[in-house]
């Protein structure tokens, strides 16, 4: 018989590997259906904002049903760890700030990581920062939500459900653009990165 995965073993699939940051959205998103008295999000009725790009994104993805594509997930890159999730019916919110482990051995585990990346690292130092890895993810995964995610509700102003636009085609490179995104250029529409060619009349500018 097939074994159903687990919504860890989905969202690693997804992200291609496992990782700390990966575990962090994954208690994230965890957080936030709990406050929430929520299930995983089918039709927009979620919308997650989220305020980085980091791995913990793919795991808000799998867990929330929040998504980019279905234009319930906005990404405002603040290079912060915290996320607001918010129900369109019930217009209730929280945001939820991440909060990261702090053990003894975080220090060797930053140390080794930089000398992996690197390439400075030998194979025992691999296998050690693999180790530890694991480790500080089964200590992370065994901690209480309340004492790695901080969640408190706050006021949202709900975006609009994502609509569907016609296409306009671009007069400088021939591509086809969301007519929202298109400019006008010479009187014509333009997509963004043809608009951004600008010129103040000399030096062959465009």
């Amino acid at each position: 018989m097939c074994r159903e995965k687990t919504p860890w073993e989905r969202a690693v699939e997804f992200h291609g590997h496992t990782c700390m940051g990966l575990a962090v959205g994954f208690r994230v998103a965890e957080a936030a259906l709990q406050a929430l008295g929520n299930k995983r999000d089918v039709d927009e009725e979620m919308v997650a904002v989220v305020e980085n790009d980091s791995c913990a994104v793919d795991a808000i993805q799998v867990i929330t049903g929040c998504t980019v594509g279905k234009g319930n997930m906005i990404l405002r890159d603040y290079g912060k760890h915290g996320y607001t999730f918010a129900l369109r019916k019930q217009k209730k919110a929280v945001r939820v700030l991440a909060k990261f482990p702090v053990g003894p051995k975080r220090a060797e585990l930053m140390a080794l990581r930089q000398k992996v990346s690197a390439g400075e690292a030998s194979k025992e130092e691999q296998a050690l920062l693999q180790e530890l890895g694991r480790e500080q993810l089964e200590s992370y995964f065994a901690q209480p939500l309340e004492e790695v995610c901080e969640v408190k509700e706050v006021p949202f102003d709900l975006p609009e459900k994502a609509r569907i636009f016609p296409s306009v085609t671009c007069a400088s490179c021939g591509e086809e653009v969301m007519e929202p995104r298109a400019r006008l250029k010479n009187g014509k529409p333009v997509c963004l990165p043809c608009a951004e060619k600008y010129g103040r009349g000399w030096g062959g500018g465009c």
